[in-house]
């Protein structure tokens, strides 16, 4: 017979794990995006396909969690860094971003830029299942889930505890390196069962503002060789544009404030692609039941 605290414990556990699915429920489409490596701009390019469809042209109500727990960085690239998440009679609110997007965020709890999280994966996987079930995200159409790289505490918590996930992005840079690497972060997704919405190769090329010359500096079609190789879209290559760093560093997403740029005509069109996978999928499955 199991101990009175033991009791307790699993009680709390099925009622965290019904919150969770209640509120997941609610969101129509969930979409993690993945690398295998760091300093791939990850979190960038989730910050703008989240923009991408919450812009009026599409006006949908999307959501972003922040999984990287020791590393976050959404809220500085959304502008909202060092906010708080608002508290009422309900619960625990994301923050409000530009154009309404939901955010939730371990930035929103530590006490200064310079405190360090240092935790192990048990505390990690608390934490983002308080995230998922605590935290009253309301009615979404898509929540986007920027996860640290590799395949790691985070990655693993987030596929198992989401339920019906749509699918992962991986984005990749056009390197050898990267290709490699990002191999794994495919295999990990196929292994759990997640599929594998498509490859994004980000830093594709630099154009000269002053000659037009297109220079190459990670190499070129890393990504959509892996895309090939691996029997997986590929969803597009997002050119590298210095203003993505700068607007990154205000926390000013780049799509809403350079529409004509060629990198965010690159966004919209992988938005496209995204779009057109969900859409596809949640048909097959209407057909199905």
């Amino acid at each position: 017979m199991a101990e009175p605290n033991e009791q307790g414990d699993r009680q709390e556990q099925d009622l965290s794990q019904q919150r969770l699915k209640q509120n997941m429920g609610r969101i129509r489409h969930k979409i993690a995006i993945i690398s295998g490596k760091g300093g791939v701009g990850k979190s960038t390019v989730t910050v703008n396909l989240a923009m991408a469809f919450a812009t009026l042209n599409r006006a949908k109500k999307v959501g972003i969690l922040d999984a990287d727990i020791t590393g976050p960085s959404v809220p500085k690239i959304l502008g909202v860094h060092g906010q708080r998440f608002p508290v009422g009679p309900p619960g625990v609110f994301p923050v409000s971003g530009p154009l309404g997007i939901k955010v939730a965020s371990m930035d929103f709890l530590l006490p200064s830029d310079e405190s360090p999280v240092i935790w192990r994966g048990p505390l990690k996987m608390s934490a983002i299942r308080q995230f998922l079930s605590d935290i009253l995200w309301g009615e979404l159409d898509f929540l986007f889930i920027d996860l640290p790289p590799g395949t790691g505490d985070e990655p693993l918590s987030i596929m198992q505890l989401i339920p019906e996930m749509d699918g992962a992005i991986i984005v990749t840079q056009p390197s050898e390196v990267s290709e490699i690497v990002v191999k794994k972060a495919v295999t990990f997704s196929r292994q759990l069962n997640v599929p594998v919405i498509g490859v994004i190769e980000n830093m594709s090329g630099f154009t000269c503002p002053k000659c037009g010359e297109t220079i190459n500096i990670f190499k070129e079609g890393g990504g959509q060789r892996l895309a090939e190789d691996l029997s997986v879209p590929f969803l597009g290559r997002i050119p590298m544009d210095p203003l993505v760093c700068e607007d990154s560093d205000k926390g000013v997403p780049f799509i809403a404030e350079h529409v004509d740029s060629p990198a965010a005509k690159a966004f919209e069109s992988i938005v496209e692609k995204v779009a057109d996978f969900v859409e596809k999928e949640r048909a097959d499955e209407i057909h199905i039941s």
